[in-house]
């Protein structure tokens, strides 16, 4: 078994399904309450499945994705965020250089959605393979 690629997680119906709530949920429409939102991809190291769960919402501009929740048999194989901020408006849709940085410490493939649909950064897949420890790879 190994660590599914950045491709292999925008294909998962779940994963898909889980940024498009992300996207609702981060109110993308109202310049008031709208803020971003995100979580974690997990892979089952016996079983393959791939689960999501969603962090606390974020800020305008932020949000944290620092302290992965721990879920037994299970790492972290991926994160993904919303930028809910239009493009109209002079917002950059894709990674920031906050994004980038984080990204590359985190080891793990980050899934954004914004308006004018979904960026990557950070590695093809978790660096490391499936070992490391549960959370982000060491």
């Amino acid at each position: 078994m190994r660590a599914p690629t950045v491709t292999e997680l925008l294909n998962h119906p779940t994963i898909q399904q889980a940024l498009e709530q992300a996207w609702v949920d981060s109110l993308p429409s109202d310049p008031v309450p709208r803020h971003e939102e995100g979580g974690w991809i997990y892979m089952d190291t016996t079983t393959g499945e791939t689960a999501v769960r969603r962090a606390d919402s974020g800020g305008q501009a932020m949000i944290d994705l620092t302290r992965p929740l721990a879920i037994a048999g299970s790492v972290v194989v991926g994160k993904f965020h919303t930028h809910p901020n239009p493009t109209a408006e002079g917002w950059n849709p894709g990674p920031s250089e906050a994004d980038r940085r984080t990204d590359a410490l985190h080891g793990v493939p980050d899934l954004i959605r914004a308006d004018d649909g979904i960026h990557v950064s950070g590695p093809e897949s978790r660096r490391g393979g499936l070992g490391g420890g549960a959370g982000y790879p060491s």
